[in-house]
């Protein structure tokens, strides 16, 4: 890595190639990248510096990349292999290394606590590295969603030995990892374009328990389909809601918080306050506390972090929040799994009992649709109206006879519609919602300010 003084990012507007992105140019790298669409990323990115392009001819490359004896290029799967700058970089002799390769590399030097699981990583990881950071005790985090704490999804120290990672399954990403703390979350299947079967994707989690350094420790969600394959030396524990070797006990909740006693083997940190009041985020606070607590941070201070901890962005991030009993809200969440949906509409339920909640939800890639069209609309059924938008293609091109009808069709609720992005946004003004819910991977997001403008403008509906 030291040899090289600049880096090339093919796909540099994804999340996670951002934080690389960031930490690089604290190194004083030259960064630069080419990403298909301008966004609010990626004017952060250029504005902090970074030289970014949005046509991927490879005339626009900057002459300081166009040395392979001093520019590395980093790509991310998403990304296909007849990119003309990746095949321009590819015929020059380049070396051309995966995001994943080069996240492996930054993080074997240091304590890697790595969060992996086909729900809850980016949050589990966020709060963690927000618990180090705030504690004092400092990391470098790579994470895939922005902290709202921080707005930057990479927190950086100068002088911390700890790495916070997101360590994400898609294409057997993180197996480039050599964690020294692994948490499993959930190994619900996805990424079935890539695996094939649920067993595959499974194995795929027991390969990455087995690289976890000797001396190192797992922490698995108790109940996962998981069979570790741990090092000599490896610690195994578990952690859950009630019942693990880390668990809450003495819950809480009332007047929009919630309080719990975490319990370790050791100790008990009593009325820990979430600072995100979510049903699972009790999990999902227990899971990083755990992990935190092996790497020595303090308890008062885990429950000092945990209370002022905002969130990430995209999820179950409040845009709308009207006061009353008749107040209308609108939430967002990047949940875009059929388990991710059914745990996000409990969470509302939970907030807002007895209110109507409304859904509007777009369909991330043309595969996941087809592997679990029936658990999507199993899940979404449990909104009192759902509002569904085409599928969000991302890397894929369209298969026969995939449609969100699939879901629509397969769906309970009394009230349901299927809607264009430009359809719904000229019918914002119609909807009649008391709490509305907007879900998915997509773009789906973009629709929010025109949702709350309307609703601001219309007062009560």
């Amino acid at each position: 890595m030291k040899e090289y003084n600049s880096i090339y990012f093919v796909g540099a507007g994804g999340i996670g190639m951002a934080a690389l992105e960031r930490y690089f140019l604290s190194r004083g790298v030259r960064v630069a990248g080419y990403d298909r669409t301008p966004s609010e990323l990626t004017a952060a990115l250029q504005a902090e510096g970074v030289h970014i392009d949005f046509d991927e001819d490879p005339a626009l490359i900057p002459h300081w990349c166009r040395d392979p004896q001093s520019t590395l290029v980093v790509y991310t799967p998403a990304v296909p292999a007849d990119h003309k700058g990746l095949c321009w970089f590819r015929d020059g002799g380049f070396e051309v290394v995966k995001r994943a390769r080069v996240l492996g590399l930054v993080t074997e030097g240091t304590r890697a606590l790595c969060f992996a699981g086909t729900h809850g990583k980016t949050t589990t990881s966020s709060m963690a590295a927000h618990i180090l950071h705030d504690s004092g005790m400092g990391c470098n985090a790579f994470l895939g969603g922005v902290l709202r704490n921080y707005g930057t999804n990479f927190l950086l120290s100068a002088t911390s030995d700890l790495s916070v990672v997101e360590a994400d399954e898609f294409d057997r990403s993180f197996h480039q990892l050599s964690p020294t703390i692994a948490v499993v979350t959930s190994t619900d299947p996805d990424h079935l374009d890539i695996y094939g079967t649920a067993e595959a994707y499974r194995e795929s989690f027991a390969h990455f328990t087995s690289l976890i350094r000797p001396g190192g420790a797992l922490i698995m969600h108790e109940g996962i389909v998981l069979e570790p394959r741990l090092q000599e030396g490896v610690k195994l524990y578990t952690y859950g809601r009630l019942t693990g070797d880390f668990h809450a006990a003495n819950i809480i909740k009332g007047d929009g918080t919630i309080r719990f006693d975490f319990v370790a083997p050791q100790f008990t940190v009593a009325g820990v306050e979430l600072g995100v009041p979510v049903d699972i985020n009790i999990e999902n606070a227990v899971a990083a506390m755990a992990a935190c607590t092996l790497a020595g941070a303090d308890g008062e201070a885990m429950s000092r972090a945990m209370a002022t901890f905002m969130g990430a962005k995209r999820r179950f991030e409040f845009h709308l929040k009207q006061s009353g009993p008749h107040g209308k809200v609108v939430i967002d969440d990047y949940a875009h799994h059929p388990q991710e949906i059914a745990a996000s509409i409990r969470s509302v339920r939970d907030l807002y009992p007895g209110r109507k909640v409304s859904v509007i939800f777009q369909p991330h890639l043309y595969t996941r649709t087809r592997d679990f069209a029936q658990e999507f609309a199993a899940a979404l059924s449990a909104a009192d109206e759902l509002l569904l938008l085409p599928i969000y293609p991302a890397r894929e091109l369209p298969i026969p006879g995939i449609t969100s009808e699939i879901i629509l069709n397969a769906a309970t609720c009394e009230k349901k519609s299927l809607f264009s992005k430009e359809n719904l946004i000229n019918s914002i003004h119609l909807l009649n919602f008391d709490v509305l819910l907007t879900l998915g991977a997509g773009d789906v997001v973009d629709l929010l300010p025109q949702i709350c403008a309307e609703t601001l403008k219309q007062g009560s509906f």
